[in-house]
């Protein structure tokens, strides 16, 4: 019998700088605010955003790597799950959070838009686009593109 499920996928930008501590024993724990907007219309048709803002926590390594190469701005997907905690600030009032604990992090975005920090653009090859196999939906190739074996599904040895 399944325990349960506490899974969370949010993909979004930074609202600031990752803020990096580490523990006593050296362990990184990052932490991030990161806003996800959605889109909807209302009854009149018109678009109405929706911004919300979740505080994300990174441990170890994964912290370490947000820490070096996140920044304001930076576009993200992240994996985690959810924890609520309450705890009774120093007026003693108690107080409730809650925060994304993350298992699993990529970077989007390019690197135009500052997503990679300080590091140099990387060179790539041209996009390659290949034809579907019916003719009569391919587009026209431009002549640059080199042109493409052609072999039927049964060339395949499995």
């Amino acid at each position: 019998m399944a325990r349960g499920i506490n899974k969370v996928i949010l993909v979004g930008n930074l609202g600031n700088d990752p803020d990096i501590k580490y523990t006593q024993g050296g362990m990184a724990v990052t932490r991030i605010s990161l806003a996800t907007t959605s889109v909807r219309k209302d009854r009149e048709g018109n678009a109405q955003e929706r911004t919300e803002w979740h505080r994300v926590v990174f441990f170890g390594k994964l912290g370490e790597i947000a820490g070096e190469y996140l920044r304001k701005g930076s576009q993200v997907y992240i994996e985690g799950s959810i924890r609520y905690d309450k705890y009774t600030g120093q007026d003693g009032v108690e107080r409730y959070s809650t925060d994304i604990i993350a298992d699993e992090m990529q970077m989007l975005g390019g690197r135009g838009d500052n997503a990679g920090g300080d590091r140099p653009p990387r060179s790539s090859a041209p996009r390659q686009d290949y034809a579907p196999r019916n003719p009569q939906q391919a587009p026209a190739q431009p002549s640059s593109a080199p042109p493409m074996d052609d072999f039927a599904d049964d060339d395949i040895p499995f």
